[in-house]
């Protein structure tokens, strides 16, 4: 079971110096991935469910892991997620080709459908279509990314007679939540699913979702699911090894609201796969 992290987007850890230092050591201590979560904005004052108090500093994603990407050679790089609706996607993909291509194919782009309406009308995208927005929005990447001639026709999105170099060198989508809406998408469009939880509701969600996949017909060239989790339960041998027996491929670590020094979370919770 490969090994990510979480969380190194928000808080201190975002001023320059400290961002190249974990990413140089997350990379020496043999994580797998590093991955940065979004919020354009938060509500101020903050209100339930929103995750953090509105002057919480949060870099954007993937202006952060382009960063990561310079200070790194080997670690691959990961959005947990991207809330899709809210990005103009013929944009999006142009970044996403672009981050790609300077990384080497290190990137994987996670999305999600968001959660907070006061961040939705903030950037001025309606809240209740959140979910057709973000299958269409795949789709238009998808069709820019993989047709020698892109086009696409759609409610949210529509263009045709233009294309978009470079492509980039491997385009992977992984899907987050758990709703089953979220997790048909992952069935239907992901080549991952990005799950929060411990071993328990992981347990719980994978049930769900192969009720789901046994319904659902999913494209051949996804190929077969990756599962990814990013872990609630406090880590130990023990937790650890619940997960991998589930079949989890990646473990992400989330170590934004850890009271232990970050560089202590680290390096123990690497050693427990080792």
């Amino acid at each position: 079971m490969d090994m990510g992290v979480q969380g190194l987007n928000v808080g201190d850890s975002v001023e320059p110096s400290e961002t190249r230092r974990l990413a140089e050591l997350v990379e020496r201590l043999g994580y797998r991935t590093w991955w940065a979560s979004e919020h354009v904005v938060l509500p101020s004052p903050r209100v339930d469910p929103s995750p953090a108090e509105p002057d919480t500093k949060l870099l954007d994603p993937l202006v952060g892991l382009s960063y990561v990407a310079a200070t790194t050679t080997r670690l691959e790089l990961g959005t947990a997620i991207v809330i899709l609706p809210q990005r103009n996607p013929v944009v999006l993909a142009k970044q996403v080709a672009s981050l790609d291509v300077l990384s080497e194919g290190r990137f994987t782009l996670g999305v999600g459908t968001g959660y907070l309406p006061q961040e939705f009308a903030g950037v001025g995208v309606p809240f209740a279509d959140r979910g057709r927005r973000t299958d269409e929005y795949i789709d238009a990447m998808r069709a820019l990314w993989d047709s020698p001639a892109p086009a696409f026709d759609g409610k949210y999105v529509s263009f045709s007679g233009i294309d978009a170099h470079p492509r980039p060198t491997n385009a992977r989508i992984a899907i987050g939540g758990a709703s089953d809406g979220a997790l048909r998408r992952a069935l239907t469009r992901g080549d991952a699913w990005i799950g929060i939880g411990t071993p328990e509701e992981t347990a719980a969600n994978l049930k769900r979702l192969r009720r789901l996949s046994a319904m659902t017909e999913r494209p051949d060239p996804l190929g077969a699911l990756k599962i990814n989790i990013v872990a609630t339960a406090a880590l130990d041998a023990s937790a650890v090894r619940q997960y991998e027996d589930l079949g989890v491929d990646q473990l992400i670590v989330y170590v934004g609201d850890s009271d232990q020094p970050v560089d202590e979370v680290l390096a123990k919770t690497i050693q427990l796969v080792q």
